[in-house]
C-alpha cells in the first residue's frame, strides 16, 4: 500500500521518530526525516536511504521549511514532541509556549500543508502521535492538553476527508524507553506499566496504517483505561488519583 510513498517524519532524531523512519523506509517509502539533530539525522539517513532535514518545529523558519516538505507527500508522521512535568504554577511561560508550538501548533500546521496534495492525487495518510496522557495526568497539565488537542484535531480531520482515499490515524503510545523523560525534567521511575521499546510503537503504526485505523494505543491494553475515560470520566479520574 505504502511501497513507494513519499513521507515526512519528524521527530526523526531519536526515539519513536527515528523507529518510524527506519520501518517506513524498510517497506519501500521514501523518507524525509526531520529533526533538530544533525549527527543523529545524518547517521539515520545513511543506514536506511532517507533524506535528512535539520529544522527546530518551533521556530517560524523550521516550521515553514518543514511546511514546504510537507506540501509534496503522500504520508505524513507527526512524531515530534515535547514534555514537561512539574506543577503548573512554576512552569516558566517560555516552555509552556514551546510545548504548545511543537505538540499542538506544528502538526495542525503540517496537517494543512500536506492536504491540498493528497487531496489533488486521490489518496494519503496523515499520522499524529498523540500520548496515553490525553485522558488527562496531573503533574503534566500542559503536555497532556497539547496531546489530547491534537487527539481531537486527527478525529475532526478525518471526518473531513472521509470517502476522499486520505487517512488519518492516531497513536497514544504510554511509556516508551525514550530521551523523552529525560529532558521533561522528571524520570519515569514506575515500575507499572513498564516501558515499550519506540520500535513496538512503529510496528503498531505499520499495521494501523494497512488496516487504516483511527486510533491505535500502545501497548493494545491502554484501550482500556482509555474507554473507562470516556464511558465514566469521574470514576476514571478518581482511580487515577488513587493509583496514578
Amino acid at each position: 500500500m505504502i511501497t513507494g510513498w513519499k513521507a515526512l517524519v519528524t521527530g526523526g532524531s531519536s526515539g519513536i521518530g527515528a523507529a518510524i523512519a527506519e520501518r517506513l523506509a524498510a517497506a519501500g517509502c521514501r523518507v524525509v526525516v526531520l529533526g533538530r539533530d544533525s549527527d543523529r539525522l545524518e547517521a539515520l539517513a545513511r543506514r536506511t536511504g532517507a533524506r535528512a532535514l535539520v529544522a527546530d518545529l518551533s521556530s517560524t523558519d523550521g516550521l515553514s521549511r518543514a511546511a514546504d516538505a510537507a506540501a509534496g507527500v503522500d504520508l505524513l508522521v507527526n512524531s515530534a514532541g515535547r514534555g514537561w512535568a512539574g506543577d503548573l504554577a512554576t512552569m516558566a511561560e517560555p516552555d509552556l509556549d514551546v510545548l504548545v508550538a511543537l505538540n499542538l501548533l506544528a502538526p495542525l500546521r503540517l496537517a494543512r500543508a500536506a492536504l491540498p496534495g493528497m487531496r489533488e492525487r486521490g489518496r494519503g495518510h496523515l499520522v499524529f502521535v498523540s500520548s496515553i496522557a490525553a485522558v488527562g495526568v496531573g503533574g503534566e497539565a500542559v503536555y497532556a492538553a497539547t496531546k489530547a488537542g491534537l487527539r481531537t484535531f486527527a478525529a475532526s480531520v478525518r471526518h473531513e476527508v472521509a470517502g476522499e482515499g486520505i487517512g488519518v490515524t492516531t497513536v497514544l503510545p504510554g511509556a516508551v524507553r525514550t530521551p523523552f523523560f529525560d529532558h521533561r525534567g522528571l524520570a519515569y521511575d514506575r515500575r507499572f506499566p513498564r516501558q515499550v521499546d519506540p520500535a513496538a510503537v512503529a510496528s503498531a503504526l505499520l499495521q494501523a496504517l494497512e488496516r487504516d485505523e483511527a486510533e491505535v494505543f500502545v501497548p493494545r491494553w491502554l484501550t482500556v483505561p482509555a474507554r473507562l475515560q470516556g464511558a465514566v470520566p469521574e470514576l476514571f479520574h478518581r482511580l487515577a488519583r488513587r493509583f496514578g
